[in-house]
């Protein structure tokens, strides 16, 4: 009896005084269609208090990241698949495009992860958690295979890019 008092302390007192979690964002990868739908594909790191808020179904980080790029973008978007270590998405409309007699000019919205943190904010855990929204690298990738490459951004500015 005394020992499992001891063993049940001691895990008490490891969760007192761990670290506090950490989310990231690993790599975002924006796949344009030529008809100016996209694939997305989030890669990210999730702290062991959000693995445990995501197992009792308490916090759903794709479901946040839908709402965040319905926003951004204005178009619908659909999970195509959720994981514990990444999220992917299918977003219609993501680019415009207009054709022109040299070819197509693909337009992407621009996007801010910055009110990520206030999502974030909602949720119990919240205090216990050091989020970076920043993806460490984010590749926007036209029909074309011309892509564009950002590091450890916040914000992502608008692209256009023409195709010939």
């Amino acid at each position: 009896m005394k020992r499992g008092i001891l063993v049940a302390s001691l895990l008490i007192l490891t969760f007192m005084i761990a670290p506090a979690g950490a989310f990231s964002a690993d790599k975002l990868l924006i796949t344009v269609d030529e008809d100016g739908s996209a694939n997305i594909t989030f890669n990210y790191t999730l702290s062991w208090i959000e693995r445990i808020a995501v197992f009792f179904k308490i916090a759903e980080p794709e479901q946040e990241l839908k709402s965040a790029l319905e926003e951004a973008t204005g178009a619908p978007v659909t999970v195509a698949s959720a994981e514990s270590d990444a999220a992917t998405f299918s977003v219609l409309g993501f680019a415009k495009n207009k054709s022109t007699e040299d070819g197509t000019i693909y337009s992407t919205p621009g996007l801010d992860f910055t009110g990520a943190q206030e999502m974030l904010d909602r949720y119990w855990f919240a205090p216990l958690v050091q989020a970076d929204f920043s993806p460490d690298q984010t590749v926007v990738r036209f029909p074309d295979g011309h892509e564009e490459t950002f590091a450890n951004q916040s914000t992502i500015p608008a692209l256009s890019h023409a195709t010939l």
